[in-house]
């Protein structure tokens, strides 16, 4: 009876190892095919994108490196010719780089702005051996906010981010930041990794979270060294002193559309949000690009002073 009952631990012990494995590489190695989650139209037009927007940054932005426990960190650094004195850190998503932020860019030096675009580690040219999901790479985005005050000095900053990138935004808005970090500005970010792999696992995949998230989440504390509950968005920016802007669209399957709302009710610092009907995953901008812009600017001048 006792050895059947060991066969039957040891048995499930691997197949948890095994799906566990599975699903960390799938979701946070960047070497791994992300065929799964993308279908081929969006990777086609991702890819013209890059191309197009590559050469734009390497036309208009200087590359700067930082390094954090030897892993080197890369942005694109564009100084507005207007010499202003506000800086918006522009955040990318999950798999893209800094030229998926071009667009956003362009528009912000409109404003009059300089530009910050990093490639958060594991992606572009950044090192870093797993995805963060924001949670790593918040304290990445703290060190690239102190380099702008080196070398920039008396600056104000504003935090923007879409998807992966909102999430990174968010959480780092829970840190202890300094004074010239005014708001952040975040575009259909998830209420923590743990919900949105579980949405993830269940839309995609038709699963629960029990036992595979469980056993994904243990391989990830034991190899990427963070947990999917503890990387909130929830609990990061009820800590938040600073404006959050928050924007989603209603028809974001990716994200789920009520995570907004769950995100926003959490939030006690200044706040307001933006709903762009019709918008799929990282689409808002794209739907109602003259709601989407005046709504960011409008947030952005009551809340730089």
């Amino acid at each position: 009876m006792i050895i059947p009952l060991i066969i039957l631990i040891l048995i499930f012990i691997i197949a948890g190892y095994i799906t566990g494995n599975f699903l960390f590489n799938l979701a946070l190695n960047p070497k791994s095919s992300k065929s799964i989650i993308f279908n081929n139209e969006t990777d086609e037009i991702k890819f013209q994108m890059k191309i197009d927007n590559t050469k734009w940054l390497e036309e208009n932005a200087k590359e700067v490196y930082i390094e954090d426990k030897k892993i080197k960190l890369h942005s694109y650094e564009i100084v507005n010719k207007k010499e202003s004195k506000i800086w918006v850190i522009a955040v990318h998503g999950y798999t893209d780089s800094g030229y998926f932020m071009v667009n956003a860019a362009k528009q912000f030096l409109s404003y009059g702005y300089n530009v910050l675009i990093p490639d958060l580690r594991a992606h572009g040219k950044s090192e870093g051996k797993y995805i963060g999901m924001g949670w790593l790479d918040r304290l990445d985005l703290l060190k690239w906010i102190d380099y702008l005050i080196a070398t920039y000095g008396d600056i104000k900053i504003i935090l923007y981010g879409i998807s992966m990138g909102a999430a990174t935004v968010m959480m780092t808005s829970g840190e202890k930041l300094p004074s010239n970090v005014r708001m952040v500005i975040e575009d259909c970010g998830y209420t923590s990794v743990w919900d949105e792999f579980a949405h993830e696992l269940k839309y995609i995949f038709h699963m629960p979270t029990f036992p595979a998230l469980y056993n994904a989440n243990i391989i990830t504390k034991i190899r990427a060294g963070y947990s999917f509950k503890k990387a909130s968005c929830i609990k990061q920016i009820k800590k938040s002193k600073i404006p959050i802007l928050f924007i989603h669209g209603d028809r974001d399957k990716f994200v789920p559309f009520y995570m907004l709302d769950r995100l926003y009710n959490a939030a006690t610092c200044p706040k307001e949000k933006l709903v762009i009907k019709n918008a799929g995953h990282a689409e808002a901008q794209w739907i109602e690009l003259q709601k989407y812009w005046h709504a960011v600017r409008k947030f952005i001048k009551r809340y730089i002073f």
